[in-house]
């Protein structure tokens, strides 16, 4: 069943369905008792509705398509008029069952019967009071169910906030139809009209833009003052959607009237314009056809910007698409097409900028010097694609500022992070509103050069969006195959970025998309040592400082002694830039004493520190000594650098279980597994074949627990951990090991070698053991990293015990 749209009037006259229309007088509160007090049948064929809920003493018009609804309207028009009407839960159900029908319904009335053209029949009904469906008794031809009258609560009709509530309804329906110019007026009489509190609630739930749902819950309300909070919100909710609605509109007329307004000024204008001799806008045409004749484009491109501008000529300047257009040929005048700067080939001179910016990374110094002699022997070659990755503060970004001034081109950066949109890169098309090319060819643009040295900064920051995956529009960008013919999509042409060199940077080269790392020269900058450290805070961070706080080079001094403290003590990190910031504290404390004109210690020594930066901030592991049973020193990377880790194993009395704590993540645990499970099966061979593994439990923990661990290096040291504590033998003084395991007892090798080297040395330690694989990470460090190292290189689990237990037991050793 569908009910047609209806206003409030019809409600009020059935106009339309005969030659003359029939009045339908409202509803009384003598008429609301009269229903009242008419008894229902015990049973009422029921007529499901699909879009509408029927109210008591509400008419409505309701249209029957299905063959059941037209045979039940004409079998109860024949008998007593009365049907009850209820809902279905689901509009889109053809023939619904009873469990897809509102149990809570109306008893209605059939006032009308109108045959349909179509074969459809139209009725006019009256809803009478509420029922609740018993049950269902049959199903065919038509539903028909056991009813019980539902009485409304009246108790509160004598409150004065129902009163109150009332009014609120006449007076928010008044509104609504004043305000809503599809209403006619003469609806406010009927409103005026309504006597009974009761139908005034059902009178306007009814004609309320609500859905079927929100209809149905207001007729399940029996407590007449709760039905008419709820309407009264329900009313509310469409007041002030009806309002905002005429407000956009008021704009949207408000708008036009102004862009008519701005056509006529605009229109005079040019006629002014013309007056005076001004520029107008065919002059402004042909200012762009002049400037295009000094490009050096291709035929291509020519024709394509020719094709271009003679659509810019067609349009009428006043359409917002013109200024698109004009935009869009800006933009194809400004870029650099084929204009390359040309490169100083100075290679002593390219050395020695970047010598003076930038402490040691010889291998990124190389590759740079070796391009430009490429470069001097071949001038159009095409530049390199270079991602430079390692730990935070080592120079990454910096360092592409300081290769472009070696090669005497314009720099550009742009920022990677964060990024979503693929249209960053690639640029939004030409028919969006406010379209502009991607963030690659804005910087051409900018540079006015084809051949800059163009940063990528934080590349392994990038996350793919709901607007696309911007890695993958790097792939363009970044592929030399390619990129002789980028894509832009505002700029529709393919545009040559070969001769720009792309610097990339990354902490870590993990999360960048394989595929864009597979383009890319990949260049460690691994972290520098304290000497190193203290080398650049002298010679670059403290002058640096002290310019940028207005001081002189005498007004502090800071010695090696001073920086190393300050490094190892209040900086974590394999970079500088943690220790810039504490070389700017102390400026600032001198800064202060001067303009306080207080005294201050122009060379302060480590003692001094704690006046200025206050208490240390870290604190590193140290060696101690192998007193212990069961201790074992292991090397592991972080994203500050290095750092020593310490494996400790202990045994009690139990069942064979193996324990892990420290906050390890899977790798760790499994490592913890496999190394307690080679011992068992290689007992013999570990002289550990008496060792009763079934009565003790084993614990493997690892110190700070609140920071998380993982990674498999830790694989050599947990097992010799275990051996130790089984055999109670002292582990061999100052040594440590880094290195994986497998359960055939291999050691595989391990990443971070540098990092890890630095951190051993930090911690006094003298003796490293790694995997034979790792020799050659060895032989590519710089000897002065390795001064005071004795490394032994093993490709079996037995030579790691081998070398790292010694023969002597510990004091007071236990015996299992």
């Amino acid at each position: 069943m569908n009910n047609p749209k209806f206003n409030i009037l019809d409600n009020l006259s059935l106009k339309d369905l005969e030659s003359e229309a029939e009045l339908i007088p409202l509803l009384t509160s003598e008429d609301e008792e009269a229903l009242k007090k008419e008894e229902l049948p015990d049973s009422i064929p029921i007529l499901p509705l699909r879009n509408t809920v029927l109210f008591p003493g509400v008419v409505i018009p309701i249209t029957a398509t299905r063959d059941k609804s037209i045979q039940l309207i004409n079998d109860s028009n024949k008998g007593n008029k009365i049907l009850g009407v209820s809902a279905q839960k689901d509009k889109d159900i053809e023939h619904p069952s009873p469990q897809e029908i509102y149990s809570i319904g109306t008893a209605a009335k059939i006032l009308r019967v109108l045959k349909m053209p179509d074969g459809n029949t139209t009725i006019i009904i009256q809803g009478k009071k509420r029922f609740k469906i018993k049950k269902f008794i049959n199903k065919k031809p038509y539903l028909r169910a056991q009813v019980e009258s539902v009485e409304e609560k009246n108790s509160s009709q004598k409150n004065s906030e129902f009163d109150a509530t009332i009014e609120s309804i006449k007076d928010m329906a008044l509104q609504i139809i004043q305000d809503n110019p599809n209403i006619p007026s003469e609806a406010s009489f009927a409103i005026k009209n309504i006597q009974s509190p009761s139908f005034l609630i059902n009178f306007v739930s009814s004609n309320m833009n609500l859905s079927v749902k929100e209809k149905q819950k207001i007729l399940e309300v029996l407590d007449i003052n709760k039905q008419a909070l709820m309407s009264l919100k329900y009313m509310d909710i469409e007041y002030q959607k009806l309002v905002l609605k005429n407000d956009i509109q008021s704009r949207v007329r408000n708008d036009l009237n102004q862009q008519q307004r701005e056509y006529y000024l605009q229109q005079q204008m040019k006629t002014i314009q013309e007056e005076l001799g001004e520029v107008s806008y065919e002059e402004e045409l042909d200012e762009m056809k002049s400037r295009s004749k000094d490009k050096k484009w291709s035929e291509a491109v020519s024709k394509h910007f020719d094709k271009e501008l003679s659509k810019l000529k067609r349009m009428n300047p006043q359409l917002a698409e013109y200024s698109v257009q004009r935009n869009y040929l800006d933009l194809f005048i400004d870029l650099p097409w084929n204009d390359y700067s040309v490169d100083n080939f100075d290679l002593k001179r390219a050395q020695k900028i970047l010598d003076r910016d930038h402490y040691g990374l010889k291998e990124v110094k190389n590759r740079v010097t070796e391009h430009l002699a490429v470069l001097k022997l071949r001038n159009d070659m095409k530049s390199p694609i270079i991602c430079l990755y390692g730990p935070p503060g080592v120079g990454k970004t910096s360092l592409g500022k300081s290769i472009a001034e070696a090669l005497g081109r314009r720099y550009l950066r742009i920022s990677l992070g964060g990024m979503r949109d693929e249209a960053e890169i690639r640029g939004h098309r030409k028919t969006y509103i406010g379209a502009m090319p991607g963030r690659i060819i804005q910087a051409i643009k900018k540079a006015g050069t084809s051949n800059p040295v163009f940063v990528l900064d934080e590349i392994d920051k990038i996350t793919p969006g709901v607007q696309g995956d911007p890695a993958a529009a790097l792939l363009e960008v970044l592929d030399p195959e390619q990129n002789t013919k980028f894509h832009d999509n505002f700029l529709e042409m393919g545009y040559d970025l070969s001769k720009v060199m792309f610097i990339a940077t990354a902490n870590s080269l993990s999360s960048i998309y394989p595929a864009l790392l597979d383009r890319m020269e990949t260049i460690n900058m691994t972290g520098y040592t304290v000497h190193e450290k203290s080398l650049i805070a002298r010679k670059h961070l403290l002058p640096k400082q002290l310019i940028e706080h207005g001081l002189k080079r005498n007004d502090l001094s800071l010695n090696k002694d001073v920086l190393i403290k300050i490094i190892e003590s209040y900086t974590r990190e394999s970079g500088v830039r943690g220790l810039e910031k504490q070389i700017a504290k102390c400026v600032r404390h001198v800064a202060k004493s001067i303009s306080l004109e207080e005294s201050y210690i122009k060379k302060p020594s480590p003692k001094d520190l704690h006046k200025i930066l206050g208490i240390e901030k870290v604190y590193r592991d140290k060696y101690e000594n192998n007193h212990s049973a069961g201790v074992v020193v292991g090397l592991a990377w972080t994203s500050f650098g290095g750092e020593i880790l310490f494996i400790e194993s202990a045994i009690s009395h139990g069942k064979g279980i193996l324990s892990i704590t420290g906050n390890l993540g899977n790798v760790m645990k499994e490592s913890a597994t496999i190394s307690l499970e080679y011992i068992k099966s290689n007992s013999k061979k570990l002289g550990l074949s008496d060792f009763p593994f079934e009565k003790y439990n084993f614990h493997i923990h690892v110190p700070e627990g609140a920071t998380p661990k993982d990674g498999p290096s830790a694989g050599i040291a947990m097992m010799t951990s275990l051996v130790s504590v089984m055999t109670q033998k002292k582990v061999r003084s100052k040594l440590a090991m880094t290195g994986e395991i497998t359960l055939r007892g291999k050691v595989l090798p391990v990443g971070g070698i540098k990092e890890k080297i630095l951190a051993a040395k930090r911690s006094k330690i003298k003796e490293i053991i790694l995997s034979n694989d790792n020799r050659r990470d060895i032989e590519e460090i710089d000897s002065s990293y390795l001064t005071g190292l004795t490394f032994y290189y093993v490709s079996e689990m037995h030579e790691v015990i081998k070398l790292g237990l010694t023969n002597q037991f510990v004091l007071n050793p236990k015996k299992f």
